[in-house]
Parts: structure tokens; sequence; C-alpha cells
């Protein structure tokens, strides 16, 4: 097995210690066939961007993986489990201003295909039961705030991502990373030494010290100082199709039963939203500074919250939206925000983080350094950008509100050739199937979510137009649907109780 002798990670947080957990558990065991050094360099000096956030169920792949119970680290995160995503107020259709996009699993596909069969007849103006609210059992587990973990006769688990502390994450992955042979280093960087390659060769710190290493992976944040600013990595901005350039936050104080869904609600310049934690309920505000100033977005965002008059703080953060051309230059493989940022719709930052060192770690072992491999794998991160990049441009090109921002998200025309076809297959009446195979872009997102996006908003001929179903093929009971779901919630507890299976009483004095 091939593996860098010495890996020096720049910067820590959720990225730099979840790269360093899977780096460790890959190559410091025991049967490595080489001795292998793992360094992570971090400044205590500066901050990482702690917010509460949201994840996929890449992330419970990911604990699995490591061998981390919910038990152990739910708990120490203030952590909640997250079935999808309650979109609310980004179309101002009757009867669609509010949709669920759930992580769908395999009891799901016992209605999924009816779903899709409703959305067909509904674009071709035949009247259909075509909300995707309808369909799926993450919905009806959400909207009763019962837990993901069904009783044991129950054969089927959903699939489920969380919400947790980001800043809390971090440190956790850390210890878990030090625990397995990563060496921690406090330290600010002063300079980047570079060999006559061009490659980086050491990290030069303010105190004199020199830490050398083999490969170099940047989690240094929005800086990118070493694939970036060292190397000169070109950043590609998505600022044509995806506007959104700040999020004002403030914390509000927990819910007593917490939900099991992120809320993403439109505002006049962007979206709020709104992420359940034990401790406290993460809240924010991410908005074009093109189309209102920070002062306007915090009030609109208190007033939101119900907090015109409370003294607590708000807190701006600046969003570089983009990503950058190669991931991997050199030796040197960027993570996290110093590689790229899609902005935080459909929670995927992390999922991109797993993602790509996964993908770097079989692309090493099987040519390390070699030209070809590298540029390979830039080409596969790269296309997964792009492919989730699309899927959140969607939500805005469309949207169906009011409003000169929407109206101007809407109008969006510098668009992908794969987006172009999605839509151009929906509103053709074109199978969504056959076209998410041709353009090969279900690994990013599957004909279920594809269905939702555009059915949620109800993109549909409009109601004066739709014809009564006339024969059996044009018969869609949602109502078995419903009944299905009904008795597979039978099955699971609230979510509340399923949180509090994991919190440890205190020790007695």
């Amino acid at each position: 097995m091939a593996a860098p002798h010495r890996i020096v990670i720049l910067g820590g947080g959720s990225a730099g210690w979840m790269t360093a957990c899977l780096m460790a558990a890959r190559w410091l065991s025991k049967d490595a066939a080489q001795p292998v050094s793992i360094t992570l360099v971090e400044s205590p000096a500066i901050g990482i961007i702690g917010v509460g956030e949201g994840s996929t169920p890449q992330l419970k792949a990911l604990f699995d993986r490591l061998g981390i119970t919910e038990a152990e680290w739910m708990p120490a995160c203030d952590a909640t489990y997250k079935l999808g995503i309650r979109f609310t107020g980004w179309s101002e259709r009757a009867g669609y201003d509010s949709y669920f996009h759930p992580f769908p699993s395999a009891i799901d596909l016992h209605t999924e295909g009816a779903f899709a069969h409703a959305c067909r007849l509904k674009r071709g103006g035949i009247e259909a039961p075509a909300h995707p609210d309808h369909w799926f059992l993450p919905t009806k587990l959400a909207d009763a705030k019962l837990g993901p973990h069904p009783d044991e006769c129950f054969p089927f688990e959903p699939s489920y991502g969380y919400h947790f502390d980001a800043h809390k994450l971090g440190a956790f992955l850390g210890d878990h990373a030090r625990g397995r042979g990563v060496t921690h280093v406090e330290a600010r960087i002063a300079d980047v030494e570079r060999a006559a390659s061009g490659a980086i060769a050491a990290l030069l710190c303010e105190d004199g010290r020199r830490i050398e290493g083999d490969l170099f992976v940047d989690s240094s944040g929005f800086a990118a100082l070493l694939a970036e600013r060292t190397l000169g990595a070109r950043f590609l901005p998505f600022a044509q199709n995806l506007f959104n350039d700040r999020a004002v936050v403030m914390p509000t104080p927990a819910a007593e039963a917490p939900p099991i869904a992120t809320q993403a609600t439109a505002l006049s310049a962007g979206w709020a939203w709104s992420i359940p934690l034990t401790a406290r309920t993460g809240n924010g505000y991410v908005y074009s500074s093109r189309h209102l100033s920070d002062d306007a977005a915090e009030t609109e965002l208190r007033r939101h919250l119900g907090m015109l008059d409370d003294p607590a703080e708000a807190r701006f953060l600046k969003m570089k939206v983009g990503r950058l051309e190669d991931s991997w230059t050199a030796n040197c493989l960027a993570v996290g925000l110093a590689q790229g940022f899609i902005e935080p719709l459909e929670a995927t930052a992390l999922h991109i983080v797993i993602a790509t060192v996964e993908e770097f770690i079989s692309a090493y072992e099987a040519g390390g350094f070699a030209a070809q491999h590298r540029a390979q794998f830039n080409a596969r991160i790269a296309r997964r950008y792009e492919g989730i990049r699309d899927y959140i441009v969607a939500h805005y090109r469309l949207n169906r509100r009011s409003g000169d921002y929407w109206r101007e998200a809407a109008g969006l025309d510098h668009l992908s050739d794969d987006l172009k076809a999605m839509m151009t297959a929906w509103f053709t009446g074109q199978d969504m199937d056959e076209t998410i195979a041709r353009l090969d872009i279900a690994g990013f997102y599957a004909s279920a979510s594809w269905h939702c996006i555009f059915a949620g908003y109800g993109t549909f001929p409009d109601d004066a137009k739709l014809r009564a179903p006339a024969t059996p093929q044009e018969q869609i009971d949602a109502a078995k649907a419903t009944d299905f779901h009904a008795r597979c919630a039978l099955n699971f507890a609230p979510h509340a109780e399923q949180l509090a299976a994991w919190r440890v009483p205190p020790a007695p004095l």
C-alpha cells in the first residue's frame, strides 16, 4: 500500500480534522507498508466559522467507517437528527408555498415511482397529486417529529443526516484523530517554503519551527494559503448564477422538542436557515450584498425571528462562492473552504470534504503524485462541484416569487448544459430518469431530488389548463401512500426521546 511518508495538514475545524481522521484510518494502521506521520498545524489565534450546521447522510457513513457511535459524538456536539429540508416561501403558487426535500431510502422505493408518474401526468396537463409531500416516509416522520430509528421489528431504517455545532464537531474529531496517532501542533505560519520543483517543502512558523512534509493539505479556510496563495491554483467564482455573498447569524434558545429537519425560508434577498440543536437553535440569513445592506439584512432576520428588540448580537460572515479549478495542485490537496464553497442551501460542505479525501486516497494509492491520476482526480472533483452547483442554482432559477431579487434569480441564463437539459426535459414532458442517466448526474442528485424541486415549486401548467384523468393509467391514489406512511410511522418514537437515549446523566457528587 503506497502512502505519503509525511502528511502536513494546515488548519483544523471540521474539514481539517475530518481529513486527519480519514487519512489516519487508512494510513496509520499497524499493517502499513511504510511509516507514515500525520501532523495538523493550526493557530489558536485564528477562529473557525462555528455556526450550527447540517449534513447529508454521508456524515453518518463517515462515523460508521471511523467506528464512532452516535452515543459517543452526538451529545458532545449538541447534535440532532435530520431527515431533510423544509423549503418555505420559494413559490407563491397556491398549494406550493412549502415542500419537503427528504433523504429517500429503501422504503421510499414503494412510493417514489408513483410520485414520478404523477409528476409526468401533471406536466402533461392531467390533474394528479404531484406535490412531493405526499410521497416519502421521511416527510411524514419529520412532520410528526419522529426520530429515524425504528422499532426492532421494522426492518427499514430511513436515510438521515444530522444537525450539529460545527465548532464542537471539529473539537470532537480532533480528539479522535489525536487518539489515532495524529500530531497536533499549535503555531502561526509565517511563510511557506517551496522546493526547486515548485512543490511545497515546509511550513515556516513564527516561532522558528520548520515543519517538513511530502503531502500538504490546505484546510486554511477562505484564505487558501497553500493551494491558491502559494501554488497559484486558480479560483473559479460562481457569482454569475449564485450571487449570495453574505450571511448574518443569530442563535435562539433550543426547542423543547427539536424539529428533525432544517428550515429554509425565502426572504426578500435570499433565505433564512433554522437548524435545531439540543443546546440552541442556529439561525442565519444568506443574502446578496448587491440587493441588501448588512443593516437591512440584520433587521429582516430579527423580524423573521421575532427579535427586533432583543439585545442579542448578530454576527456577519462573508462568503467566497466558487471552487478551485484544481483541488490537487503539485503536492497539495485543498479541502473545505480552501477548496471551494457552494452556499449552504443543501448542506453539502462536509459531503464534499469526505468525497474529496476518499477519492484522493484512492488516486494517490493508484499512482502517488503521478500527473495522470492527479488530472483524473481533479476532473472527478470538479464534476462533483458542478453537479452540486447546478442543483443549488435550480432552487433560484425555478423560484416562483415576486420581488427584484427573485425575478433576477428566475431570469438567470448562465446555466450549464446539464441544467438546461434537465429543465428542457421537465417542461417538454420527457422522461426525467432517462435524462438523468444520459447526463450521468445521479451520483450528485438522484431522480427523487430532481422531481422534488421541480414539483415542490409547482412548475406545472396552470390549474385552469389541467384536465381530469380519463383512463386507469391516469388515476393516481395518493391516499394509499399516505396510509402506507402512517402505518410505517407507528414504528418510530419521538425525536426527543431518541435524542434522550444518548444523553448520559451527570455523575453523582
